[in-house]
């Protein structure tokens, strides 16, 4: 029996699935539209293309549906599971030394920003995703996880598949490496140290 997608709100990700499992295909389809944003804005920044990103996604979720029938309920969360299978497919395709475009991320418009704010947030958003892709993959991974998606860092761990340490590491040195790579654009980018 099919339930009505509004009354999906407060249901977990977890029992989500297990619908789709047991057969609820808009239990899919609410779980589709809470997690597909999140894994394709992730990938997005991974690897700077919405093509690729856009990929990525659609393999991630079919991946995650596959798996639906052998879910294992506490034994980790849907995004955690989600978030470690984009990485490595992001990995992946970094690996094979696909094109890698470093097109600005684009805003929304907003009705309150000005057009001059709205271009300084624009340059500033695509100087972050250019200094991004500067970093070993690692650590642009590690960075864009805690910082971007605001996980924790044993959620990091599990996703990564590392210690909680080396997560630690991975963002510190990546935070450095930004600051490094960004420290000539202060003035350009509208930043100053007051």
């Amino acid at each position: 029996m099919e339930m009505p997608r509004d009354t999906f709100q407060d249901v977990s990700d977890d029992a989500l699935l297990v619908l789709y499992a047991n057969g609820d295909a808009s239990a899919a389809r609410a779980l589709t539209l809470r997690l597909t944003p999140k894994v394709f804005g992730h990938a997005f920044r991974v690897l700077g293309d919405r093509a690729e990103a856009e990929d990525v996604a659609q393999e991630a979720l079919i991946r995650l549906w596959k798996q639906a029938t052998d879910w294992r309920q506490g034994e980790a969360k849907v995004t955690t599971w989600l978030y470690r299978v984009v990485a490595n497919l992001c990995t992946d395709r970094l690996r094979k030394g696909r094109g890698v475009a470093l097109d600005a991320i684009p805003e929304p418009e907003d009705d309150a920003e000005s057009p001059a704010e709205a271009m300084q947030q624009k340059s500033r958003q695509a100087a972050l995703q250019e200094a991004l892709m500067e970093l070993p993959d690692r650590q642009r991974q590690a960075v864009l996880l805690r910082h971007i998606e605001g996980m924790s860092n044993p959620e990091i761990a599990q996703i990564m598949d590392i210690g909680v340490e080396a997560v630690e590491s991975l963002t510190a040195r990546g935070k450095r490496a930004l600051a490094k790579i960004l420290a000539g654009r202060k003035d350009e980018l509208g930043y100053s140290d007051d």
